[in-house]
C-alpha cells in the first residue's frame, strides 16, 4: 500500500507541479512564480527584497565561494560565513605539523592577523537576465548539433561582450532546462579573501566521516573570511593597502532562532541535479554505476585511514583527500538506499506511463516525441560498459594514484616539445609549482599501496577497455602488480622531488625521451591513451545522444503538461528554495527531533577519539551552563533540519528566515535524502544546518572572538510562530552587545 501511494502521488506531482517545499528556483522569477506561495508559508518579504538589480537585496549578500561552495556576508565589513569543509583546504594549506590550525583552529584577534589565501574567490551576482531569445537566434531543429552548438557559442560571445563592456563585471551563460533556455549571470569577483577564525575540527568536524550525511547530527560546521577590496570599494589582487568590503547588504543575525513549522528558505548555489531522468538513467545509476564507485572507494578508504591512523603527518596530508573521497562514498550509498526505499525506478516508470499516454491521444505529440524513451533505453543500454570504463578511469587513475595524475601534469609539456618547441623559463616554473604543490601533501608508502590495490581491482572487475599496461604485467610481472609498483616508484622520477625538479631544469627536445621512458609516465600514457582512444568516444556518442533526447524531453513535457510549474535542474548558478524548519521519521518506530543540542555533543564525546573527541574549554562551558545569550532555556542547539531541497554546492548557504535574518550555515544533508538529487521525497529529504547560535557561542564564548560579535547585527524577532495566527513579524531593535 505504501508503495502504490508513492506512485499516486508522483503522478500527481508530474501533472499538477511540484512539493511546496522541492525545487531549485531562479531569483529573476521568483515574483511570477513562487512569491504568492512563499507568502502564504510564512515569507513576510516580497520577490524584490529577495533579488533586485535598483537596490540592495539579499542576493547581494551571497557569494559563490571559490566556485564549489556558497558563503553569507554578516557584517557591514565583509566579514563571510561559509562551512568549515568550504575552508577546509585553505586551513590545511596555512597548517604544519608545527602549527596545525586544522587541529588547533585559528582565531586572526585583529584584522593585521588575518590569512591571505592565493586564488580563493568570492563572486556576486550582479544581475541574471533571460536570454534565450538571442542565444538561439538562427538555430533551427534541423541543424546537426555540432552547427547547433556553434551557433549558440558565437551568440552566448557576444551577449557576453555586450553585458560587460565598459565595466569591470565577468559574465557567462548557462543553458536551462537542458538548452530549452538560457540566462546569462553578470557577476563580480573578488580575489582577495583572507581567513579570519575557525574552530578547531574537533568542533568544526565533530563526528568526522562516522556522523558525514547523518542525522542527528552535533557538527559546528563553519569558518569565517573576510572579503577585501581597493579604496574604492572594487575587487583588487591581494595587497597591504586593500581594505574590508562594504557590502551592498549583509544579512542581521536571529538570536530567536527557528522551532518546527517556521518558514526558511535557502539562498546559494547548488551544483548539480537530475531530476528529469528517464527510468533507465535511474536504473543504471542506482545498479551498476554507483555499486561500482562505492566498491572502488571502500579500497581507497581503507589503505589511506589506516596510514593516516599510523603517522600524524600523514594524517595532516591526507586528511582533505581522506574527506573528499568518503563524501561521495556515503552519499552514493544513501542516494541507493532512498531510491530503492521508495522504488524510484517503477515511480519514473508509471511518470513515463503518463507520459506516453498523454502523447498517444495527441497525433502531433505521437509523431515527434513517441521515439523518446525507446531511444533513451537503447542508449543507456549500449553505454554501459563505457560508463563503467569511465568510471574505473577517473577513480583509479585520476582521483586515487597520485603518481598517475601528477605525470599526467606533464603532457602538455612532452606535447610542446614534441612539437619542435622548447620549454619557456615560465613553462619550467608553472611545472615546478605543480611539484610543490604535490609534494606538499604527498606520501610515497600510501600512494604505492593505492596503487597495488586499485588496479589489482581495475583488473580484476574488468575485461575489456583496459589499459595496455595491464598485459605488461600478465606477461613480464606473472600478474603481479606489486611487482610492478615495487619497480616503478623505485625507478621513476616522479616519486621523488629531487629527480623531477632536476629534468624539469634540463627538459629540451633531446632530453624529453629520458621522462617518456619513464615507467610513471609510461602508466600514465597507457590509461589515458586507453581512456582517449577506447573510451571517450563511446562516452561522447552516448552524451551527444543524451544531449538531443533530454532536450527534446523536456520540451515535450513543457507542451504536454503546460500547467506544470517546473525548476531547472541545478547547475551551480544563483537558487532560491524555500520550506520550513521540520523533523522526520526514517523508520518504523524512528521519529528524529528537528534539532540537535550541546548536551547531544557531549553524550557523544569520547576522549582521544579521532571524530568525537572535544576541546576541554567546551567541556567546561557546558559544565557550567555558560551559554551567554545563545541559549534557548538553558539549552544551547547545535544543528536543525529543515525541508529544503538543497544539494552539493548549497555547502555554505545561509538558512534565512521569513525576515531575512540569519538562522544558520547550511552543511548537509540527511542520508535518507540524498537521493533528493534525482527523486525528491518531502517526507523525507531535509537539509541540516550549523545553528548561528552555536557559531556565536564558539566565537564568543570559546574562542573568545567578542570582536567579531561586535561587527555583526544580533537581532530577536518576536513574532507569532508559524501557524499560529496572522500577526505580522516586527523584528525588534537589535541586541545590545555584550
Amino acid at each position: 500500500m505504501k508503495k502504490a501511494g508513492l506512485i499516486i502521488i508522483s503522478i500527481f506531482y508530474l501533472i499538477t507541479g511540484t512539493f511546496a517545499t522541492e525545487g531549485m528556483w531562479i531569483p529573476l522569477l521568483l515574483g511570477q512564480l513562487n512569491e504568492a506561495e512563499m507568502q502564504k508559508m510564512g515569507l513576510k518579504l516580497t520577490a524584490e527584497d529577495l533579488y533586485s538589480v535598483e537596490k540592495g537585496s539579499l542576493k547581494d549578500a551571497i557569494v559563490s565561494f571559490g566556485g564549489f561552495c556558497t558563503g553569507e556576508v554578516i557584517s557591514g565589513e565583509g566579514l563571510l560565513l561559509t562551512n568549515h569543509h568550504c575552508g577546509y583546504g585553505q586551513i590545511q594549506k596555512h597548517s604544519s605539523v608545527k602549527n596545525d590550525l586544522l587541529t588547533n583552529g585559528f582565531w586572526a584577534m585583529k584584522k593585521a592577523d588575518e590569512l591571505p589565501n592565493e586564488g580563493l574567490t568570492a563572486t556576486f551576482i550582479v544581475r541574471i537576465e533571460n536570454v534565450t531569445k538571442q542565444v538561439l537566434a538562427g538555430v533551427s531543429d534541423d541543424m546537426e548539433e555540432g552547427a547547433r552548438y556553434m551557433k549558440i557559442v558565437e551568440n552566448s560571445k557576444k551577449v557576453v561582450s555586450l553585458s560587460t563592456k565598459d565595466t569591470h563585471y565577468d559574465a557567462y551563460i548557462r543553458p536551462f532546462f537542458a538548452g530549452n533556455e538560457y540566462y546569462l549571470f553578470v557577476t563580480e569577483t573578488f580575489k582577495d579573501i583572507r581567513l579570519v577564525g575557525a574552530p578547531p575540527s574537533s568542533i568544526g568536524k565533530f563526528g568526522g566521516d562516522t556522523d558525514n550525511w547523518m542525522w542527528p547530527r552535533h557538527t559546528g560546521d563553519f569558518s569565517l573570511f573576510r572579503i577585501y577590496a581597493d579604496k574604492d570599494n572594487k575587487p583588487a589582487e591581494y595587497s597591504p593597502d586593500n581594505v574590508p568590503y562594504k557590502p551592498k547588504h549583509f544579512f542581521p543575525i536571529s538570536l530567536t532562532g527557528g522551532e518546527k513549522g517556521d518558514f526558511t528558505m535557502v539562498y546559494g548555489f547548488p551544483g548539480r541535479t537530475q531530476e528529469y531522468l528517464s527510468s533507465f538513467a535511474v536504473d543504471q545509476i542506482v545498479n551498476v554505476i554507483n555499486p561500482a564507485s562505492i566498491a572502488i572507494r571502500d579500497v581507497a578508504l581503507d589503505i589511506m585511514w589506516k596510514d593516516m591512523m599510523a603517522d600524524d603527518e600523514v594524517k595532516i596530508k591526507y586528511a582533505a583527500k581522506y574527506a573528499g573521497t568518503a563524501n561521495y562514498w556515503k552519499k552514493w550509498q544513501g542516494e541507493n538506499r532512498g531510491i530503492h526505499r521508495i522504488n524510484g525506478v517503477q515511480i519514473k516508470k508509471e511518470r513515463e506511463a503518463d507520459f506516453l499516454a498523454k502523447i498517444n491521444s495527441n497525433k502531433k505529440w505521437k509523431e515527434e516525441y513517441e521515439i523518446l524513451l525507446p531511444e533513451f533505453e537503447k542508449t543507456y543500454k549500449e553505454s554501459e560498459q563505457y560508463e563503467l570504463a569511465y568510471n574505473y578511469f577517473i577513480e583509479v587513475c585520476w582521483r586515487s594514484v597520485e603518481i598517475i595524475r601528477f605525470s599526467s601534469r606533464f603532457r602538455d609539456a612532452v606535447s610542446k616539445l614534441e612539437s619542435g618547441n622548447e620549454l619557456s623559463e615560465s613553462d619550467k616554473e608553472n611545472l615546478k609549482r605543480h611539484v610543490k604543490a604535490h609534494f606538499k601533501d604527498y606520501h610515497l608508502p600510501t600512494d604505492k599501496k593505492l596503487f597495488i590495490a586499485l588496479f589489482t581491482k581495475y583488473d580484476n572487475d574488468f575485461n575489456s577497455l583496459e589499459p595496455d599496461f595491464f598485459n605488461t604485467v600478465q606477461t613480464k610481472y606473472k600478474g603481479s602488480y606489486e611487482a610492478y609498483a615495487n619497480k616503478l616508484y623505485d625507478k621513476s622520477a616522479f616519486s621523488n622531488p629531487e629527480k623531477i625538479n632536476d629534468l624539469i631544469d634540463n627538459l629540451n627536445q633531446k632530453t624529453v625521451k629520458k621522462l617518456k621512458a619513464d615507467m610513471a609516465w609510461q602508466t600514465m600514457t597507457s590509461c589515458f591513451d586507453n581512456y582517449t582512444n577506447n573510451v571517450k568516444p563511446g562516452i561522447e556518442n552516448k552524451e551527444v545522444k543524451l544531449e538531443i533526447l533530454n532536450r527534446k524531453y523536456l520540451e515535450a513535457i513543457m507542451a504536454i503538461y503546460p500547467e506544470k510549474r517546473l525548476y531547472p535542474d541545478a547547475n551551480s548558478t544563483l537558487r532560491v528554495t524555500y520550506g520550513k524548519v521540520d523533523d522526520y521519521e526514517p523508520r518504523d518506530g524512528v521519529k528524529y527531533l528537528n534539532y540537535t543540542t550541546l548536551d547531544g555533543v557531549i553524550e557523544k564525546y569520547v576522549p582521544g577519539d579521532e571524530e568525537f573527541d572535544l576541546p576541554a574549554k567546551i567541556l567546561e562551558l557546558h559544565k557550567n551552563k555558560d551559554y551567554g545569550q545563545y541559549a534557548v532555556d538553558g539549552e544551547l542547539r547545535v544543528c536543525f533540519t529543515g525541508s529544503n531541497h538543497t544539494t552539493g554546492g548549497n555547502s555554505g548557504s545561509p538558512v534565512i528566515d521569513a525576515y531575512g535574518n540569519l538562522l544558520g550555515c547550511n552543511f548537509d544533508r540527511n542520508w535518507e535524502g540524498t537521493m533528493s538529487d534525482i527523486m525528491y521525497d518531502p517526507d523525507m529529504c531535509r537539509n541540516i544546518t550549523c545553528d548561528i547560535r552555536y557559531v556565536l557561542f564558539i566565537i564568543d564564548k570559546y574562542a573568545g572572538a567578542t570582536h567579531l560579535i561586535d561587527e555583526m547585527k544580533l537581532v530577536k524577532p518576536n513574532y507569532q510562530r508559524a501557524g499560529i495566527g496572522n500577526i505580522p513579524l516586527i523584528p525588534e531593535a537589535p541586541v545590545q552587545k555584550k
